[in-house]
């Protein structure tokens, strides 16, 4: 199924996406420019004690894990890594209930909303709707993590001061209309940190001080600087395929780091895609893994665009079937993703 742009797309703006910036031969990396430290936000904004002593902790774990190093302990964590940011995050929290990308039964999209909560990233409702907040006012005011108010701001600093979303759900709700409605997904907002906790009991029990340390300390601080990657270095470096009216760049280390998600400019100019890496060359595991759910009957109405040549021959363009725009139906909201 191939995308139009339309704004009822969750927040996705006919302005969003104006022109194929680039001619197929010359998809260079453009480098942009912005001071990591210098007049970030995070110095101007109190420090939110309880979330960074945490966030400390997990650092600490993962430097202490060195000196528990087994080769198990390192497949664990490598499992456990693609089980929360690929099935957890890409998959789930970002491409299915963030965009709406594809469908899958809801026994599945609990069970991958599951493996999301065993990043560290907080509940599904506070995820997606961030998420949603960032699309509709990509580096603009009201932004939640954008490299104009620093680089250090957008890859972290914005949690560390509190400002990540994740403890309103009055705030929140408004951006969530369709996961408000599901039971679950307002329990499982509730008590994300339980099945990481669960996991962790769990592998102290078989494997003692190294699959603790590695399955859950040094994957998940991993895990969560791969995520915030996509936040700060895909709005700062890489090459843009599409003329969208944001900073987004495509990166392929970001998306090696991310099973995907690097492809960053791909994603603002059709967002309710499920695929990011639009082009053979573009890896997308995330993207293979909901094909291989469609080829095990698990996924459908799973929403792409792809290239084609443009009439003058020169350039790229998204090509576009008409019947989509009345096939696609995806909520309507009035503000968010």
């Amino acid at each position: 199924m191939l995308l139009t742009f339309s704004p009822q797309f969750y927040g996705t703006s006919v302005a969003g996406i104006t022109q194929v910036l680039q001619k197929t031969g010359c998809a260079r990396a453009t480098f942009g420019f912005m001071s990591i430290l210098g007049h970030d936000k995070t110095f101007s904004q109190p420090i939110n004690w309880t979330t960074s002593l945490f966030m400390l902790a997990f650092h600490i774990g993962a430097v202490a894990a060195l000196f528990f190093f087994t080769w198990k302990a390192l497949a664990l964590a490598f499992v456990l890594w693609w089980i929360a940011g690929s099935l957890g995050i890409g998959m789930s929290y970002h491409r299915l209930l963030t965009h709406r990308g594809y469908k899958t039964p809801k026994w599945m999209e609990y069970f991958l909303t599951v493996c999301g909560t065993l990043a560290l990233e907080g509940g599904p409702i506070a995820w997606v709707a961030t998420h949603r907040v960032h699309h509709q006012n990509t580096d603009k005011e009201g932004d939640p993590h954008s490299p104009q108010d620093g680089g250090l701001w957008a890859h972290m600093g914005w949690i560390m001061t509190g400002q990540a979303m994740h403890s309103n759900a009055k705030e929140l709700l408004p951006f969530v209309p369709d996961l408000r409605k599901d039971k679950f997904h307002i329990w499982i907002t509730k008590w994300h940190w339980v099945p990481l906790t669960i996991l962790g009991i769990a592998l102290f029990a078989i494997g003692g001080w190294p699959f603790l340390l590695w399955g859950v300390f040094v994957r998940t601080v991993f895990g969560l600087h791969s995520t915030w990657l996509v936040n700060s270095a895909t709005h700062m470096w890489g090459s843009r395929r599409f003329l969208t009216d944001d900073t987004s760049k495509n990166s392929l280390w970001v998306a090696l780091l991310t099973f995907g998600e690097g492809w960053h400019n791909n994603h603002h100019a059709v967002p309710q895609s499920a695929r990011h890496g639009i082009v053979w060359y573009e890896i997308d595991l995330n993207w293979y893994g909901i094909c291989a759910l469609r080829a095990l009957g698990l996924a459908w109405d799973v929403k792409r665009h792809k290239l084609a040549p443009s009439p003058h021959g020169d350039e790229r363009h998204t090509a576009i079937k008409p019947e989509v725009a009345t096939a696609v139906s995806p909520l309507v909201i009035s503000s968010g993703d």
